[in-house]
């Protein structure tokens, strides 16, 4: 019998030292990386809607650089696509992007024709489509000569202040979410749960940072490129307000601390270094806008910056995953 307990208490060991470890990583990246961003993010879009507040004039250097400091917020957490963002489409609201077909200066075009009465308050504002809401609806008010010299100022400035504080209410009531309930149900899984055991909930951590590094490498550098016969810089990500290559930069420096929170020992290392690697080759390119890419040296460039990413995402899918016994499975950039 004391050779049967000893035995049993070989073969627990591990699985106790494994239960331990998981619940660290959960408890680190909840408290650490997810929480801080979207408190970010919720304080970024406050300050915004009150910059819109004093002054909505698209010249205004204190309101562009709230919309800075509040963009940064989200682009940092916008890998973190479950839980709460998911909620009503809430990250959608706020960064309707690809938007391949011109979606949102026809919406926002079509409302300063009509003067639509729907902009005077952010909660009727959360009626319209999406295409016409968020940061990226709002770049286009603060940024876009064109479409200012077409509106009304009154009702131009009515517009910049409602996008802000419905970009702040959609982003309060994230972190809201996050703060009420969603950590708890990431923190202790239950079995009739949304996510039954520590492991469900390392995959859809691991899943985010798969996915967020797809995304960087496939629509944030990949849309711009195009093709070697078609380079497509007016693709770029955000690139009126000049932004493209610093988003890649803050999206590479947050998965970093993710990855750093799902690995461990030469692997956290040997990922550390692949992200160190792929963030000095965008400093080095100096084009903040992929403006260049037509031209070939530039076009070389961007694709090594592209493949270091891709060589983040397999060394993520090849090394991390079996070590946490976890696969990135479907996420949405897959496709039906």
């Amino acid at each position: 019998m004391r050779h049967l307990c000893l035995t049993l208490a070989l073969v627990a060991a591990p699985v106790v030292a494994l239960a331990d470890t998981r619940d660290a990583q959960i408890k680190s990246i909840v408290a650490g990386h997810i929480l801080p961003r979207f408190e970010a993010l919720a304080d970024g879009a406050e300050a915004l809607s009150v910059a819109a507040q004093q002054d909505c004039d698209p010249a205004s250097a204190p309101l562009k650089a709230a919309y800075g400091t509040a963009f940064d917020a989200w682009i940092s957490a916008s890998h973190l696509r479950f839980g709460p963002t998911e909620v009503d489409d809430r990250a959608f609201a706020l960064a309707f992007w690809p938007d391949s077909r011109g979606a949102t200066p026809r919406a926002l075009n079509a409302l300063i024709a009509d003067q639509d009465p729907i902009a005077v308050s952010a909660q009727g504002y959360a009626q319209v489509s999406i295409a016409a809401r968020g940061f990226y609806a709002l770049e286009f008010l603060l940024y876009d000569d064109a479409l200012r010299a077409e509106s009304d100022a009154r009702y131009h400035c009515q517009l910049v202040r409602t996008i802000s504080a419905d970009i702040a209410a959609t982003s309060r009531s994230i972190h809201d979410d996050w703060t009420t309930a969603y950590a708890t149900v990431m923190l202790t899984p239950t079995p009739d749960g949304v996510y039954r055991t520590d492991a469900e909930v390392l995959q859809e951590m691991f899943k985010a940072l798969s996915t967020g590094l797809q995304f960087t490498s496939e629509s944030r550098l990949g849309r711009p490129l195009g093709t070697f016969d078609r380079p497509r810089p007016a693709r770029a990500e955000a690139r009126r307000s000049g932004r493209s290559a610093a988003h890649v930069a803050l999206s590479l420096q947050s998965q970093r601390d993710l990855a750093a929170r799902l690995a461990e020992g030469d692997m956290s290392n040997r990922l550390d270094a692949r992200f160190d690697h792929a963030l000095s080759l965008l400093t080095a390119l100096d084009d903040p806008t992929f403006a260049t890419v037509a031209a070939p040296q530039t076009r070389l460039k961007i694709e090594i910056i592209q493949q270091s990413v891709d060589a983040i995402r397999a060394a993520v899918r090849d090394d991390l995953g079996p070590t946490l016994g976890v696969a990135a499975g479907f996420n949405a950039l897959d496709g039906d």
